[in-house]
């Protein structure tokens, strides 16, 4: 394969665009990754396959050496409404916008990565590469890169393909979701009787709105916490025994999740219960080698609020990829194709390098 940029550039593109044709909706991403695996089969490599994800290793891959990945995913969401185009037929307007669902979040990162993973695989580099395109992103699935995780060899850091205009994101926000209820006594409303599990309820969901953690991290902020959905009640002429309601807690990384669960656990009256522990905030040294490097090729390391596969790595990473992040999850997604472009430059320049580690 040419590994001029703009013969990767003009690849990469015609892969997305073969790959937008594909509905690759979360948990349904198998034609996707048949179509990927196939592509990158084309081009001599040995594939690795577990349910919808697809991964690659470089040549000659020495366990001696470091590791570095290059992940990102394939799932998108489902089309919100208001499409004026068609979510997936992908179509190249003459100002070099490509339309089409899973464009900018995250088919660019893919296609770009891949394409610096086939140029960077021809040349003797000091560490092994691994390329990984993996599913269920968009819901944090556990079929998706939590499960591949341990099929392959020891990764010493990774680059974690999403929309930041190739601004390195350092520091990633991680997620809790807690279902918490408030019990309370059923009686008849019509007399003063029983405990109204709502009004219960309702000192806590103060509680949340108002609470400040006071670790505040440079990056991330303040630990953000939002009560989202709220349940009780049968019928009018009954006090409700129970309500229900749902927080979504973004933490920074100054904070693990159980230790906010404890905290939380601590200061309501509610019996909270999490979903999951395993969705951490994560944060590279500014020091890392590859950072710097970041910072010397003029990029400005952030601190996103989003969340990625990044919160199911225990090693370092550093999320960095073409497109903006505004553009996800909205009607008419797109890609400049000279986004593609710069990003092809720009990890092949982050990463021609004799010292990643």
């Amino acid at each position: 394969m040419n590994d001029s940029i703009p013969q990767l550039t003009a690849q990469a593109v015609a892969l997305l665009s073969q790959l937008i044709a594909i509905p690759s909706i979360s948990r349904d991403e198998g034609q996707a990754a048949d179509a990927l695996q196939h592509y990158i089969e084309e081009q001599g490599f040995s594939t690795g396959r577990l349910g919808h994800n697809v991964w690659c290793l470089s040549p000659g891959f020495d366990p001696v050496k470091p590791t570095l990945l290059l992940n990102s995913h394939i799932d998108t969401v489902k089309p919100v409404s208001g499409w004026m185009k068609q979510p997936f037929k992908p179509q190249l307007e003459a100002n070099g916008k490509l339309y089409g669902l899973g464009s900018n979040d995250a088919g660019a990162s893919v296609v770009s990565l891949l394409h610096v993973f086939f140029a960077l695989s021809g040349r003797t580099l000091p560490y092994n590469l691994i390329f990984l395109a993996s599913c269920e992103e968009e819901v944090s699935g556990k079929n998706g890169i939590e499960s591949v995780l341990p099929q392959l060899p020891p990764i010493d850091f990774a680059i974690v393909g999403e929309p930041t205009e190739m601004q390195p994101a350092v520091a990633e926000k991680g997620l809790m979701v807690l279902d918490v209820t408030a019990t309370g006594r059923s009686g008849h409303a019509a007399r003063n009787e029983g405990e109204n599990a709502i009004y219960k309820a309702l000192k806590d969901i103060a509680w949340f709105r108002d609470y400040q953690f006071p670790k505040v991290s440079p990056l991330l902020g303040p630990v953000k916490m939002s009560v989202t959905v709220i349940q009780a009640g049968t019928q009018h002429n009954v006090v409700p025994d129970k309500c229900t309601f749902t927080v979504d807690i973004r933490s920074n990384e100054l904070y693990s999740n159980e230790e906010l669960f404890e905290l939380i656990k601590q200061q309501i009256e509610s019996e909270p219960v999490a979903r999951s522990f395993r969705l951490s905030s994560s944060r590279v040294s500014m020091e890392h080698p590859l950072v710097q490097r970041a910072i010397a090729m003029g990029r400005q390391p952030f601190g996103s609020p989003t969340l990625s596969d990044q919160a199911l790595m225990r090693f370092p990473s550093m999320k960095m990829g073409p497109g903006k992040s505004s553009r996800s999850h909205t009607a008419n997604e797109f890609i400049f194709v000279h986004e593609i472009e710069e990003a092809i430059k720009l990890y092949l320049e982050l990463l021609n390098t004799p010292n990643p580690f």
